[in-house]
């Protein structure tokens, strides 16, 4: 047995429908029971009430970004081996990483503007998320641009490429750069002072609640993607008959 078994779509469609129903259920689970819990953490002894906003912003901008690592994966596996399935599967996470963007972004001006004093500045992971979400945006519109899908896989696949160098800047651009407002890392196996207990756990399941929905979407996304193909082929073959 190959994983790669599961670039036939046929495959791909029995599989994913079999998990679905799981991913999904836990997804309500863990994102009802994570968020509620960080809701009822008490007050940071700095930030008050406004630390709360972290089990939205955080999980949120964590599959912005690695949605886009994901989207990249998939794109390197339709250049190399050409399995639609893959393409697909890059097509339907993208507009669910734009939307994790866009909240990672407008969660953010949210916490940051009674902590800074501003809803924005352009502060270097700040600037660098923003220029991700043009990118999900580039990538969806590439896609309607173009009329045959094969083209429309390879030309998104290579933007694909050039936009994870903005991904990886969105995770690290607090290491390579020592200017900006935003903090570092919530959470991180460096030593030194970090998120306590009360707040690290339910954010901890927060973050799981947001992997199982991103994946949950991508799925029904990818599964809605073979059946708009499967019915696109059926009509272009009723009309050459």
């Amino acid at each position: 047995m190959s994983i790669w078994e599961y670039a036939n779509p046929v495959k791909f469609m029995r599989a994913s429908g079999a998990v679905l129903p799981w991913v999904a259920g836990g997804a309500v689970v863990c994102c009802v029971a994570g968020l509620a819990w960080g809701f009822l953490t008490p007050q940071d002894y700095r930030q008050g009430a406004t630390v709360k906003i972290i089990f939205l912003h955080v999980p949120a901008a964590l599959m912005a970004i690695n949605g886009w690592l994901m989207m990249l994966v998939m794109s390197l596996i339709w250049l190399v081996r050409r399995h639609h399935v893959s393409a697909l599967a890059a097509k339907a996470a993208a507009p669910v990483g734009a939307v994790m963007t866009l909240i990672a972004l407008i969660t953010g001006a949210i916490w940051g503007q009674p902590m800074w004093g501003t809803w924005w500045e352009w502060d270097p992971r700040l600037t660098s998320f923003l220029i991700l979400f043009l990118f999900y945006l580039g990538y969806i519109a590439l896609w309607a641009a173009v009329e045959d899908a094969d083209s429309a896989a390879d030309l998104t696949g290579v933007l694909c490429l050039v936009g994870s160098v903005f991904a990886l800047l969105s995770r690290y651009a607090v290491n390579f750069w020592n200017q900006g407002l935003h903090q570092g890392a919530s959470l991180s196996v460096a030593p030194g002072e970090r998120m306590s207990a009360v707040y690290k756990y339910p954010l901890y399941l927060s973050m799981l609640g947001f992997f199982l929905l991103f994946l949950a979407l991508v799925l029904l996304r990818t599964r809605t993607e073979i059946r708009r193909r499967r019915l696109a082929a059926l009509l272009a073959r009723e009309n050459r008959a």
